[in-house]
């Protein structure tokens, strides 16, 4: 791999095209933990498993495919990630979203990212998708320290808006048309791969966020700063409540997940079919 990011983004996007993926997608989406059965509505054309291709890390997470699809949904060509890359797996900021810049290059100008979270703010409750409209980011690191280069993007991104108004109204616009409750939220990100504390939980609460995870913040910084427009869905899993809380069992958060799974899929499509992305 070449030393310059934009000439490694560059090398990876050519062997992409090398293996014969020729469309330009409208827009990159993240599944994330236990909602790879998305994937079961995506008309998957071709894909590639992360180990192939140069510049991608593999994922250590066992709720991951780790396979990068091409594909379409609808009319749509998209291209998606099946399962993410994760700061506590060991891996720097830099590689954990070397996949959003890649899937820049390849066309794509709108980036659907999807997670399960813990709820913090008390009105949620496990099962409840949320559309995220900010967040706070707990990580203590960020994928744009270092040098910046500004064919990829400006060295001090403006956040006023990170996740897209535009889209945000779109999904709420079909949520209220199935009659859904999509909550707003505020997403919290931290490093894990630790549960939150008590003392976490109320200080997040504090801060003013909804919902707490360990994902989907540094993509969304990477994706502002190359000029896509990024909609986030969260999952809540499980009630994080200080006061009443019980032991997590991953196993009820991923049976959560996969039963979420198709409401998330439904917005991304309506917001794909109406949204002119």
């Amino acid at each position: 791999m070449p030393d310059c990011l934009r000439e490694q983004i560059r090398f990876t996007v050519d062997f992409i095209r090398n293996t014969g993926y020729s469309d330009t997608p409208e827009a990159a989406l993240i599944f994330g933990s236990g909602l790879g059965e998305i994937t079961r509505d995506l008309v998957i054309d071709t894909s590639l498993s992360y180990h192939e291709i140069p510049g991608f890390v593999k994922t250590t997470v066992e709720s991951h495919a780790g396979r990068l699809l091409f594909g379409h949904i609808g009319s749509h060509k998209v291209v998606a990630m099946d399962g993410r890359f994760h700061y506590y797996e060991g891996y720097t900021m830099k590689e954990i979203t070397f996949p959003v810049r890649v899937m820049h290059a390849l066309g794509a100008k709108t980036l659907m990212l999807s997670n399960i979270s813990g709820g913090i703010n008390p009105e949620y409750r496990a099962g409840d998708i949320a559309v995220i409209t900010d967040h706070i980011n707990l990580m203590w690191d960020n994928p744009l320290i270092g040098p910046n280069d500004d064919k990829l993007g400006p060295r001090y991104p403006d956040m006023i808006e990170p996740f897209s108004r535009r889209l945000i109204a779109l999904a709420e616009r079909h949520a209220r048309r199935l009659n859904v409750d999509l909550k707003r939220a505020t997403y919290t990100s931290l490093t894990g791969p630790t549960y939150e504390t008590r003392a976490e939980m109320r200080m997040i609460r504090k801060m003013g966020g909804d919902l707490v995870g360990m994902s989907t913040v540094p993509e969304t910084l990477v994706a502002l700063h190359g000029g896509m427009e990024v909609l986030g869905l969260s999952l809540v899993s499980n009630e994080c409540f200080p006061d009443c809380l019980t032991a997590i069992d991953p196993d009820d958060l991923m049976e959560r997940a996969a039963i979420g799974a198709k409401g998330i899929f439904g917005i991304f499509k309506a917001v794909l079919e109406i949204g002119g992305v």
